[in-house]
């Protein structure tokens, strides 16, 4: 091993170091000199070349263009492409392609190169047309269809049809439809086709005794027999007629192609023809004891035979006799039948009455008459009267009469009136015919109020009025939202309730809706929501008048008015009405406490008992609204007709007391009041008038 102390360099003996002197080479270097050659281009363009020859043999797809026919040309166009064999390499992306081959459609169309390395489409040249032609055997002009579509008629040649299959039909008449499926080769091809066409008829022999009958085929004539028939296919009528014998008919399927012999035709004698009458017309006939019908009729009859005929019709004698024809021979025979007659004795009333027998005039209705003894119409007319009309049979042999009142058109009219209708909406109404009588009270009445004028009054038109008060449930057939509200607590607004929390004009326009239901003119002209007035010639649905409500409440035949509905003294007896009494002492300040009708506000309409006219509720209940405006009324004297109020006004009349009345003044059946507002204790009741005034034509 060296020891490393022995390595240390001795500094006491080592040479010191001594740069050496350079003197740089002051000759001129001379400089790199290149001058490029023609063949150095060469070489560039080749690297160049071939730089982009890689880059395209690298991007390239290898494309195989598949084309049906083989022998198509292709031609690619718009792109760099090389062809090797059946390939070709070329970039991705759209380019123009042509294909041409002789029999064949050129084809210009698009190849679309996708990203895959190897890829193959395929294409398919459309050929061009065959050229066809299609002749038939005799007869030419047979017409020539090719998949339903007409081309002509045979024989027709170079016809151009587009390759591939289709059906060939060739028709003509009388002869069966030739049809066939045809390939055709196209690529300007010529093809012919060959059709023979069978008959579409049968050979029919006809023949007949006698000869010379003409031969009718489903109506047409065709020949006289005897005949070898060309007779087309299918059901067939054949018919033989022959002079002075009946005709020969039958029907036949024939089948073309299938000859038929038809045995021959014995022909028959033709019937005679008789053409019967009589008088009168339409009676029965029999031949032989078999109906044939009613005169005029015409009966065919065998020749050379006696026929026996008969006659019969109601009212008539029968009558025979005896006919005999010959072979077609035409004749007529008239027969008169003589009538049965009975004699009638006929009574009218009144005596100048006409009778007439089957819209015939036959004088005064008074009389005795031979009448036939069949059905007849007898009628008795007179003006002004409703005519009689009767059927009537008369019996020979018996004494009969026939007794008529006629009924005056008057009359007849009153008893098609109706005592009692309904209306749409359920009311009764019951008819009146009112007379004279006083409105108003005397001064000297307890409880008068000066409203109350003393009028004489005559109502003359007859006039229908409801026997109840209008109810909630009616009411709402016509505003189904309306509510009548409560009392206290208590409802007023079940169904069987008077409606309540109405105006005199809602009031009008429910009548008006109440006529509408019914097709019947309105009674109250109206302008938008507004009652501007009435038509006091219609029949429609209204309020009462204040009259007609007053003479229904107040009279009883006796020739009196009432003051109360009861009688003349207070308190009211049970069941008089609905009134302010013990039961809404809490609530109202005047009261009747000796009274208890056991209801606080209103009650369900028809709960007490009735008047005189059997109208409910004219006093208590509710209070209503009537037609007349409120006035002045009765200033003037004398007798007022059929009054409907002062022509215009503020308010409208209430009548009648209420649930809430009971003082004396209210419970008078003279108390008037008015008002604008609803109230809780106001509802109404309808009318209508009977008819038009008199001399009113509606």
């Amino acid at each position: 091993m060296t020891n490393l102390e022995d390595k240390k360099p001795d500094h006491g003996s080592s040479d010191p170091i001594v740069p050496i002197d350079f003197t740089p080479n002051t000759e001129q270097v001379s400089k790199f000199s290149y001058q490029p050659k023609w063949h150095h281009l060469f070489i560039a363009i080749g690297a160049v070349l071939a730089s982009v020859a890689g880059w395209f043999v690298m991007t390239a797809k290898s494309v195989s263009v598949v084309v049906e026919p083989v022998t198509a040309e292709v031609e690619i166009n718009g792109g760099m492409n090389f062809r090797m064999g059946q390939r070709f390499l070329i970039r991705s992306g759209t380019y123009d392609l042509t294909l041409t081959n002789p029999g064949y459609f050129d084809s210009d169309t698009l190849l679309i190169v996708g990203s895959e390395q190897a890829q193959t489409h395929d294409f398919e040249m459309r050929r061009l047309p065959g050229i066809v032609t299609i002749t038939t055997e005799a007869p030419v002009g047979a017409r020539v269809r090719i998949d339903g579509i007409d081309i002509g008629e045979t024989p027709l040649t170079d016809i151009p049809v587009d390759a591939g299959e289709h059906t060939l039909s060739i028709t003509r008449d009388r002869f069966l439809e030739h049809s066939e499926i045809i390939n055709i080769e196209g690529r300007s091809v010529a093809q012919s086709f060959h059709a023979e066409l069978d008959p579409a008829w049968a050979n029919v022999s006809l023949a007949s005794s006698p000869a010379g009958a003409e031969i009718l085929v489903n109506g047409e004539l065709i020949g006289t027999t005897p005949m070898l028939a060309e007779i087309m296919q299918g059901q067939r009528e054949i018919t033989l007629k022959a002079p002075g014998h009946k005709a020969w008919q039958e029907d036949f399927d024939f089948v073309a192609g299938e000859d038929l012999s038809i045995p021959e035709v014995e022909l028959e004698a033709a019937d005679g023809l008789v053409f019967i009458r009589s008088t009168p017309t339409e009676a029965s006939v029999t031949v032989n004891g078999e109906f044939i019908g009613l005169t005029p009729v015409e009966a065919a009859l065998a020749p050379g035979e006696n026929h026996e005929l008969t006659f019969f019709k109601n009212g008539y004698q029968s009558s025979r006799r005896s006919i005999r024809t010959e072979p077609n021979q035409e004749r007529e025979l008239n027969v008169s039948l003589d009538p049965v007659l009975a004699s009638v004795e006929i009574i009218t009333q009144p005596n100048d009455a006409e009778l007439f027998i089957n819209g015939q005039s036959r004088g005064s209705a008074n009389q005795t008459i031979e009448l036939m003894a069949a059905s007849q119409q007898i009628e008795i007319r007179r003006e002004g009267y409703v005519p009689y009309v009767t059927d009537f049979t008369s019996r020979p042999g018996l004494d009969q009469q026939i007794r008529v009142t006629l009924k005056s058109l008057e009359q007849a009219r009153l008893e098609q009136i109706e005592p009692m209708i309904t209306s749409a909406a359920g009311q009764r109404l019951k008819l009146f015919y009112p007379g004279a009588f006083t409105m108003g009270a005397s001064r000297r009445e307890a409880g008068r109020r000066p409203n109350e004028t003393l009028r004489d009054i005559q109502l003359e038109r007859p006039f229908y009025l409801g026997l109840q008060e209008v109810t909630n449930a009616q009411y709402r057939l016509f505003d189904p939202e309306h509510s009548s509200g409560t009392v206290q607590g208590v409802t007023l607004n079940n169904e069987s309730q008077p409606v309540v929390q109405v105006t005199w004009t809602q009031a009008a326009l429910y009548c008006n809706w109440l006529s509408a239901q019914e097709s019947i003119e309105p009674f109250y002209i109206v302008e938008g929501d507004e009652v501007t007035g009435f038509n006091p010639d219609s029949t429609g649905y209204r309020l009462p008048t204040e009259a007609e409500w007053a003479w229904t409440a107040r009279t009883n035949g006796s020739g009196q008015v009432l003051r109360y509905p009861w009688g003349d003294d207070l308190p009211p007896p049970d069941n008089s009405g609905n009134f302010a009494d013990v039961t809404v002492q809490q609530y109202l300040g005047q009261v009747m406490f000796n009274y208890n009708d056991s209801h606080f506000a209103t009650a369900p309409v028809g709960s007490f008992s009735s008047n005189y006219h059997e109208v409910y509720d004219l006093a208590g209940n509710v209070a209503e609204w009537v037609h007349d405006y409120y006035g002045s009324v009765g200033a003037f004297g004398g007798v007022e007709i059929d009054p409907m109020g002062p022509e215009f006004g503020e308010f409208h009349t209430i009548r009648g007391s209420s649930w809430a009345h009971g003082a004396i003044t209210e419970m008078r059946l003279s108390f008037r009041d008015f008002g604008v507002e609803p109230r809780d204790d106001v509802g109404f009741r309808v009318a209508r008038y009977l008819d038009p005034p008199e001399g009113f034509a509606q």
